[in-house]
Order: structure tokens, then C-alpha cells, then sequence
């Protein structure tokens, strides 16, 4: 897990998962009318909460799996079928849809700071980012492969948090077509690599090459 390509399939697994730049005009409907100070605070805070997530899941979560009964391969199969949903949502932008939805809900119940809901959760750490940081704990065989999926996965937030401190220069450039472009090209990255799971699922229990 700590060979290179492993950690840029690790990253683009969940770059693409939980897409900074899509993140971004949400972030900007979540902050309408905030100075940049309070922008930047609420950033952060997402950034804090979502990796305190995210270290949970990572470490604990194959714990749960194992307590409940469930195998790594088993998951890996309906993880890589969640995934490929969720890739079919980008292709179709109903993902983005659904997120403005929850932005939505969420200020009106949270107008003050929408750090935790539902910038954090679950927009940040949704059930595909959950269910690929359990699958990539799943993939590890050591601590320097759970601590380089943990930095992995700081990386990627770290980016989030760029994207919500430089959201509306990001929003003015890409323009809404260019992001949905962008947002269909990583959908359809996400797909390949939701069948790649399958497939290393299926493996595991045999069945293929």
C-alpha cells in the first residue's frame, strides 16, 4: 500500500469521491453573505471534524465489519456497487442535485456555522467516502499502510479545504458547464474503479481470475 501507485489509486479513489471542486459552490451557498473571516473559520472546522471522521472509520470500521460477521471481500463487492451509483449520479448530475438539497436544509437549520452539518457530515464524509476508507483499510498490511492511508486521506481533505478558501475564485473560472465537465469526467473515473472493487471482491471469494 505504500508503493505509489497504490497511494495515487488510494487518492484518486477519494478525490473523486468527495470532490473538492463540487464541494465548492456549496460551500459558497452554506457561507452566503459571511465575511471571509467567518468563511475561513467554518473551512477549518469542517476540515477538523471531517478528518476526525475520517480517522475513525479508517481504524475502527473493518473492527465493526469483523464484529458484525461481514468479510472484506463482501464489502469490497457492495462498496464497488455503492460507488458505481454514486458515479452514476455525477455522470447524470444527480449527485450535485441532492447535495444543493442538503446545503439547503442545512442552513436553515444551522444558518450560524455549517461546519459540522452538513458541511462535514455528510457531505464531506458521505457514505462513499466511509465506505472507501473502509476498503482501503481493508487493503492495508501494516501501520506504515494505515498511516499512509491516513495521510492519504489528509491530503484530500486538505484540498477540500482549499476549495472552500478559494470557492469563489474557483466558481468565477470554471464557470457552472465547466464544473459540470469536471464532474462527469471524475464520475467516470469513479465508475471504473467501483468495478475494479467488484471485481477484487469476486476474486476473493474465487470467482474470476
Amino acid at each position: 500500500m505504500t508503493e505509489l501507485p497504490a497511494l495515487i489509486a488510494a487518492f484518486t479513489t477519494l478525490f473523486i469521491i468527495i470532490d473538492p471542486p463540487g464541494l465548492a459552490p456549496v460551500f459558497i451557498a452554506l457561507t452566503q453573505g459571511m465575511s471571509a473571516q467567518q468563511r475561513r473559520a467554518i473551512g477549518i472546522r469542517a476540515f477538523l471534524v471531517a478528518a476526525a471522521l475520517m480517522m475513525v472509520f479508517l481504524f475502527l470500521g473493518e473492527a465493526v465489519l469483523g464484529f458484525i460477521g461481514i468479510s472484506m471481500d463482501a464489502f469490497r463487492i457492495a462498496g464497488g456497487i455503492l460507488l458505481f451509483l454514486t458515479a452514476l449520479d455525477m455522470l447524470f448530475q444527480r449527485r450535485q442535485a441532492r447535495r444543493e438539497d442538503n446545503a439547503a436544509e442545512g442552513q436553515a437549520e444551522h444558518h450560524d456555522d455549517p461546519s459540522v452539518f452538513p458541511l462535514a457530515l455528510p457531505l464531506i464524509v458521505g457514505p462513499g467516502a466511509i465506505t472507501t476508507v473502509i476498503l482501503l483499510a481493508g487493503e492495508a498490511q501494516s501501520a506504515t499502510d494505515m498511516g499512509a492511508i491516513a495521510a492519504v486521506i489528509i491530503v484530500v481533505l486538505l484540498i477540500v479545504l482549499l476549495a472552500f478558501l478559494v470557492a469563489p475564485a474557483i466558481e468565477r473560472a470554471l464557470g457552472k458547464t465547466g464544473l459540470n465537465i469536471v464532474t462527469r469526467l471524475l464520475g467516470m473515473l469513479l465508475a471504473a474503479l467501483a468495478v475494479q472493487f467488484v471485481l477484487d471482491g469476486l476474486r476473493g471469494f474465487g470467482i474470476g481470475a
